[in-house]
């Protein structure tokens, strides 16, 4: 505008002196400031629709700071013989416009070029647009949208449009807002126009790393039942680099996975780096652990522009000069690191923390799913293991009781019927063994969570226990409590059928390692059958369960007088502890077997 343009009586309206830029800022709704230092009730201002943001100020000085403190799209100045002079003659200056970082045009009804600032004529190259469309003077321009027309739209409306505007391989953001008449017609509208490459550009890789994100996490039916665990985790690191590489353009890569008990962070995959840097041990720590560690101690993403004068910093590539590493988040819950590093010094902006954050999200999410899933098989195959012991179990030991009564029965008559008894007798305890076998096999400790992992108990492991109790309940709880340890369980009856099959067992595939009797059989009574044990064994590893304060035949003292060892009486009811430490304390000395008889 120069000094010598009139001025409406009613009033004026200015473009906006400078809206600030942020890359990811979305704008916000239009906004005008009404200046009317007059202070003349005769004069107001023109009519603005709902969605418009209207600040008012009767006071030059006022408005002046208020433009130098606040975003807004238009000034609008109502004229008095006396209001407003010194700020109209700040803004009726070119200068005012030509400071501006961003295209403005005044267009009229026609969509015509009434008057461009100087940004607007340099971008176009040109000297003066008067009298062009708007659209003529851009070129081929490609609208990104829904709306095919947003100046026609500003127009009918009478609202203030937003638009993407494409232009060549560049972007544009533009609004266009009404300027009305005190008629309430669009005469005029204000169009500021600035470049939104960048934006656009990070907006769309973005939406890319969210659709990639989602891909990471999407697991369908067919994958989940024809993959194994460890295949699904090949196939995430495949689509981790895959994504990594083409939509962040990064090439050095490494994820640790962290260790919630010991902190330790462990490799998972690792693309670029040194062999034996990758392997180095890390931990989650603020100090002595790198980038890495501090990163999963405090949970705070670190960008090093420059290794060389960076403390925290650990070699990762050989020559690295910088390097960005973000948490791995589930949650609120650190799960593990990324880390990207480059030979080149400030390689990585801040633009990469947000895309890289946001792609560590969904790995997070990831890693996160296929734990629950390998939670939920390794549950799922505890229960099949758990229900075929529960199944199996007690038939299997009758199988054993018949089967050494008929050895007894066919002793000094027939060996060959013997001997295939003998058979059968291995037959079953093979299944016994072959449970225990399949169950660490589908459900490995070491992939259950922490929360459901029964506490290691190694020298119960692969130990045989006899459980003697005529209580069919008694004998079930045994297998189903012990074998959970590791125990190979077998029952018996009565004490007659136990010495049938302690003898049936001696010397063949070696003895019973404990023993548990309740101390009242139906044919027998605890010490008694701690006498006749002691023809197999030099020290019976026998423990013997009674009910306190019922023990009417004194047979814990008879039982201690024949040798019972210390500590091995359970006084029902008692707890599963005691039970397991009783029993390593009794597996845990040598049972010291006689010869078999």
């Amino acid at each position: 505008m120069k000094e010598s343009d009139n001025i409406e009586p009613v009033g004026s309206l200015y473009a906006c002196p400078i809206r600030k830029a942020h890359p990811l800022r979305r704008s916000p709704v239009p906004k005008v400031l009404i200046v009317n230092d007059a202070g003349d009730s005769n004069v107001s201002a023109p009519h603005f629709d709902d969605a418009t943001q209207v600040v008012e100020t009767n006071s030059t000085g006022n408005a002046i700071e208020l433009l130098a403190d606040q975003d807004f799209d238009a000034l609008y100045l109502c004229d008095s013989k006396q209001g407003n002079q010194s700020l109209k003659r700040i803004l009726q200056s070119d200068s005012i416009l030509d400071c501006v970082p961003f295209g403005i045009a005044l267009l009229d009804s026609q969509k015509r070029i009434v008057r461009a600032n100087r940004r607007l004529l340099d971008a176009l190259e040109a000297t003066d647009l008067a009298g062009q469309d708007f659209y003529d003077c851009l070129g081929e321009t490609n609208i990104v949208g829904d709306d095919p027309s947003p100046l026609s739209s500003a127009m009918a409306k009478k609202v203030a449009v937003k638009a993407t505007l494409k232009v060549g391989d560049r972007f544009f953001t533009m609004f266009a807002t009404p300027v009305l008449n005190s008629a309430g017609v669009c005469e005029q509208m204000v169009v500021t126009l600035r470049e939104s490459t960048d934006q656009v550009i990070q907006r769309q890789k973005l939406d890319a790393l969210h659709q990639a994100g989602s891909e990471l996490t999407d697991l369908r039916p067919e994958e989940i039942y024809q993959m194994g665990f460890e295949e699904r985790i090949e196939l995430l690191k495949q689509n981790i680099l895959h994504y990594t590489e083409d939509l962040l353009n990064f090439d050095v890569v490494e994820i640790r996975v962290l260790n919630a008990e010991t902190k330790e962070l462990r490799p998972l995959l690792s693309v670029g780096m040194d062999s034996g840097i990758t392997h180095r041990t890390l931990f989650a720590s603020r100090t002595e652990n790198g980038v890495t560690g501090f990163v999963a101690a405090t949970g705070k993403s670190y960008l090093c522009e420059d290794t060389t004068d960076d403390d925290l910093y650990m070699d990762g590539l050989m020559g690295a000069k910088s390097s960005l590493t973000v948490p791995l988040k589930y949650h609120d819950e650190i799960v593990g690191t990324f880390n990207v590093e480059s030979p080149e010094t400030n390689r990585f902006t801040t633009h990469d923390v947000v895309f890289l954050e946001s792609f560590a999200r969904y790995i997070a999410i990831a890693l996160n799913t296929l734990e629950l899933l390998n939670a939920q098989r390794t549950d799922a195959a505890l229960q099949s293991v758990s229900a075929i012991r529960n199944a199996v179990g007690m038939p299997v030991d009758e199988i054993l009781n018949h089967t050494v009564q008929s050895i007894e029965s066919f002793i000094g008559q027939d060996p060959e019927v013997i001997e295939r008894l003998e058979t059968v007798l291995e037959h079953a305890r093979a299944i016994k063994r072959a449970i225990c076998n399949v169950e660490s096999e589908m459900a490995p400790e070491a992939v259950l969570p922490t929360c459901v992992q029964i506490e290691p108990r190694p020298s119960l492991r692969n130990k045989r226990i006899l459980v003697i109790d005529a209580d069919e309940n008694v004998r079930t709880s045994a297998h189903h409590l012990l074998e959970r340890y590791g125990c190979i369980v077998e029952t018996a009856h009565t004490g007659r059928e136990s010495m049938m099959m302690v003898r049936r067992m001696s010397g063949k595939t070696g003895d019973y390692d404990a023993l548990i009797a309740d101390i009242r059989l139906p044919d027998i009574k605890g010490y008694e059958l701690l006498k006749e044990l002691k023809d197999f064994y030099g020290d019976p590893p026998l423990i013997l369960m009674t009910g306190y304060g019922y023990d009417p035949c004194h047979t814990i003292p008879k039982a201690r007088e024949e040798g019972l060892r210390t500590n091995a009486v359970l006084y029902k009811p008692f707890r599963l502890e005691q039970l397991l430490e009783t029993l390593e304390a009794t597996v845990g000395r040598d049972a010291q077997p006689l010869s078999s008889k």
